[in-house]
């Protein structure tokens, strides 16, 4: 006997935890076949069938051959190979069970096959009822053609059940596959209406044909006198036989409905686990009556399209759930930058399958920095689920953080790496942090394993900026590889840059390289404001759909054509950090000429480079580099570096061949005015440049 436990565990997310109440009150039991595995559930009124009690069967199929005389487990057997090979869709088969008395008696089966995407078999869901006394006045065997009739007729009701189980996700999906012409077909009915129970109340979600809609009747109390209300009541199917019984039993609904020509009617309940979640009402214009068979296709129906919208409601509960998340991960509010047009969008994913995997950790961001500055990030964190929008939340705050105490971008990037590799996640995430003084125009940024940024210039044009990077967070700390490079661009006035996630770039069938052109073509042919230009670009990816979820970050600059008072620019240069020196410098270089102060330049980095390398030199901690662009009765550039240390600078003459003691000889000589200020515990010795106007 297998183990009971371990059978349980391999039971579907969606098996219903105990047996519905209309399927024994009708004395049909359910079986979940797994193909994989061999092992078949049924719930306890297909026990009763079989006459097996639950310590008899081990959920293995081969168990039941005591009950199943060899003749008809043969025919069985063949009617599920053929099917299973032919690939249809479903089976149905009459056969005789064994009692433990000795006796016979004749039983139904129909199950549904459902398929990979490779069309391979690999799970049957249906149902068993006692089919005696279906066949009691008849032989079987001479009555083969009604009973393919009926198997003809539960076949269709089959299709159309598992086609809202396998296909509908939303309960919007599973309306939409009951109310279509097709489905009300396959039902024999004229009109369907539906309702939810909500709140004590019965709410109507679903209505067809369209002229079908009784006024007053959009929500009902359960109590009140309507055969919907009825059959949540009383948890029962309510069937009306004949227009003068819908007259007699229900005065208030029957007058809204004459124009129908209604002759019959089937209200079922829609019940979960012996909970009413709803009510179903098939009105039909050609019949009278319903035969016991009918009746059972109908109880059958229900209870599968009960099953699907419960799925349904718990699917749309944990999407709202997790997009709340998500919601609550990226920025509230995006903040007004002076100088700058921004836009920023985010797209969820369109995967099909598993619950909670529309959403992802594509993030955007956009943090304002002292001196005028703001920092743009965007990143994608590894999955599309809750978990890598809950690492992306911690990810993003992080990296807002580091970025607001001031340090540099390569130092920003180090940092949330060494955070994401602690954080105990095997998650990782690629990203790319962008510094910008708008006053200038110059970015500094750093790329951690993500795509390349586009810049759109002002005639229209897009090209792709080639950005040096790193290994992706987290992996560049496990690995000891946290250098990340800085790359400086000028962004001109009026020059768009364009920052995004792989979901924008990617598309079946393309590399990255060919996405990223397309993109290129798409932005150089958008819109020219960056609101209108990105939601142009969602909409191209929302109609290209794909698997991958869409943030993206567009800044355009407006800065002014001259420089004014307040421009800043500012580096931090740690001893023994060769690069960050060269940062410095490059920093000064690209300003002095986006100012407008080229005829000065070599002054202005010559002592720059000396009053950075004398703070290093003659202090025991960093420089930190800063850049103003002054404004008043005449234009001037002026050149900070403070350290940590209290002394003051002293002049003192070199020797002939001395190289030593010429730094504050170079200030005075080629410097305009300089100075020293206290700051704190230290000292910040600046030194400004007179620049000419050029109008």
């Amino acid at each position: 006997m297998a183990d009971r436990g371990a059978s349980a565990l391999s039971l579907p997310d969606d098996w219903p935890a105990h047996p519905d109440p209309i399927l024994a009150l009708n004395r049909m039991g359910s079986f979940d076949w797994d193909l994989d595995t061999g092992l078949m559930h049924m719930d306890a009124q297909a026990h009763d069938i079989f006459d097996v009690r639950p310590d008899e069967y081990d959920d293995h199929p081969e168990t039941l051959a005591q009950r199943v005389p060899p003749d008809e487990s043969r025919r069985l057997d063949t009617a599920v190979s053929q099917a299973l090979k032919d690939g249809s869709e479903n089976y149905g088969a009459y056969f005789r069970v064994r009692r433990r008395d000795g006796s016979l008696r004749w039983t139904h089966t129909q199950g549904y096959i459902r398929r990979d995407d490779t069309g391979r078999p690999r799970r049957i869901i249906g149902i068993v009822r006692d089919a005696t006394r279906e066949l009691a006045e008849s032989d079987a065997r001479s009555d083969e053609a009604a009973q393919d009739e009926a198997r003809r007729q539960q076949t269709s009701v089959v299709e159309l059940t598992t086609a809202a189980l396998a296909h509908a996700r939303t309960v919007q999906d599973v309306i939409d596959v009951l109310k279509d012409t097709h489905g009300l077909t396959h039902l024999g009915a004229t009109s369907l209406v539906m309702g939810l129970v909500e709140a004590g109340r019965i709410r109507l979600v679903a209505e067809g044909p369209s002229d079908s809609f009784v006024p007053g009747t959009r929500i009902t109390r359960i109590d009140e006198p309507y055969p919907m209300s009825e059959a949540v009541r009383t948890l029962g199917p309510c069937f009306i036989e004949s227009p003068e019984e819908f007259a007699e039993r229900y005065p208030i609904l029957w007058p809204h409905i004459t124009d129908l020509n209604i002759t019959s009617a089937a209200y079922l309940p829609l019940i979960v686990q012996a909970r009413p979640i709803g009510a179903m009402g098939l009105l039909y214009s050609d019949r009278r009556g319903f035969t016991p068979e009918e009746r059972n296709i109908l109880v059958a129906l229900g209870s599968s399209i009960a099953q699907s919208l419960q799925r349904a409601m718990f699917y749309e509960q944990e999407m709202d759930l997790a997009q709340g998340l998500q919601q609550a991960m990226l920025p509230r509010t995006i903040p007004s930058v002076p100088g700058a047009d921004i836009a920023v969008r985010y797209r969820a994913a369109t995967i099909g399958g598993s619950v909670g995997r529309d959403i992802g950790g594509d993030w955007y961001d956009l943090i304002p920095l002292p001196g005028g500055r703001v920092g743009a990030v965007i990143g994608d964190v590894q999955g599309h689920d809750t978990h890598a929008a809950a690492v992306m939340g911690q990810l993003r705050i992080v990296l807002r953080a580091y970025a607001a105490e001031g340090h540099t971008p390569a130092t920003v990037m180090a940092r949330a790496s060494v955070f994401l590799h602690e954080l105990d996640t095997d998650r990782s995430a690629t990203c790319l942090y962008a510094e910008a003084d708008l006053s200038t125009g110059v970015l500094q940024m750093v790329r951690a394993g993500h795509i390349d940024p586009l810049v759109r210039h002002t005639d229209g044009s897009c090209r792709r900026v080639t950005v040096p990077g790193g290994l992706p967070l987290g992996l560049s700390a496990e690995f000891g590889r946290l250098d990340y490079p800085v790359s400086t661009v000028e962004l001109d006035p009026d020059e768009t840059l364009l920052l995004c996630t792989d979901g924008l770039v990617e598309q079946p069938g393309a590399d990255l390289d060919d996405g990223m052109r397309t993109l290129t073509a798409l932005v150089a042919t958008g819109p020219d404001d960056v609101r209108d230009l990105a939601d142009r670009l969602i909409d191209v990816a929302a109609e290209r759909g794909g698997d991958d979820d869409v943030a993206l970050l567009l800044l355009r600059r407006r800065g002014p054509d001259s420089p004014r008072s307040g421009q800043r620019l500012q580096r931090h240069v740690a001893p023994g950090d060769p690069a960050a020196l060269a940062e410095a410098r490059h920093m000064i270089r690209t300003a002095v000429g986006v100012w407008g102060a080229r005829e000065r330049a070599d002054d202005i980095e010559l002592v720059a480079d000396e009053l950075i390398t004398n703070a290093l030199m003659h202090t025991e901690g960093s420089a930190i580099v800063t850049l103003r662009a002054l404004t008043g009765s005449e234009r001037r550039l002026r050149v900070e570096v403070e350290d940590s240390s209290s002394a003051l600078p002293r002049r003192r003459e070199a020797g002939e061949s001395g190289v030593s003691g010429r730094g504050l000889l170079l200030v005075e000589l080629l410097a305009d005015v300089w100075g020293v200020e206290a700051r704190g515990g230290g000292k910040a010795v600046w030194c400004e440049f007179v620049v000419p106007d050029h109008d």
